[in-house]
């Protein structure tokens, strides 16, 4: 899969450095100019339904599970790749000099009802609920947190791929 950016969510990180690998899929899923994003109460943005990919999980199987949790909808198919993003930050874990996360874009197709959510106890907190938004509309809240004191870290990502995908008529493959 093609790497869109690369994101160093901190400075003066040693990406050479001993490093903890975790790999996400994300679910891109249109309607016309809006997108299924989900939205959080707690801080105002928006964020492609996705996560972190299991051990032994392929990423279809990720997308399907991380669109039950996040938006209670069923995945109806993976129609093609948007992209990558990298991202480097500090590792929490002592044994580690870099986190790098490696979110893999896919264009979805998903049943239009959504069903109740399994979320985890932080996206419970942030508020997290599906919702149909505009493309313009969710990058502009978007940016417009940017600058804000508590930012989520996935904010600058999320920024980087919608304006991405705003800046040319991608359909899937």
């Amino acid at each position: 899969m093609q790497i869109l950016t690369v994101i160093h969510r901190a400075k003066d990180i040693n990406i050479n450095g001993k490093t903890v690998h975790r790999t996400a899929v994300r679910a891109v899923i249109r309607s016309g100019h809006d997108l299924l994003m989900v939205f959080s109460s707690a801080v105002g943005d928006y964020k492609f339904p996705g996560g972190g990919v299991d051990l032994g999980e392929s990423h279809e199987q990720a997308l399907a599970r991380e669109l039950r949790e996040e938006c209670g909808a069923s995945l109806l198919s993976v129609d093609g790749e948007l992209g990558a993003v990298v991202e480097y930050n500090f590792a929490k874990e002592k044994e580690f000099d870099v986190f790098k996360m490696t979110s893999h874009y896919y264009f979805c197709r998903a049943e239009d009802d959504f069903g109740a959510q399994k979320l985890d106890d932080y996206e419970r907190d942030l508020g997290f609920k599906p919702v149909w938004v505009d493309i313009d509309e969710a990058i502009s809240t978007n940016r417009s947190l940017l600058n804000s004191d508590k930012i989520p870290e996935w904010l600058k990502r999320e920024v980087f791929v919608l304006e991405y995908i705003r800046s040319a008529d991608f359909s899937p493959q």
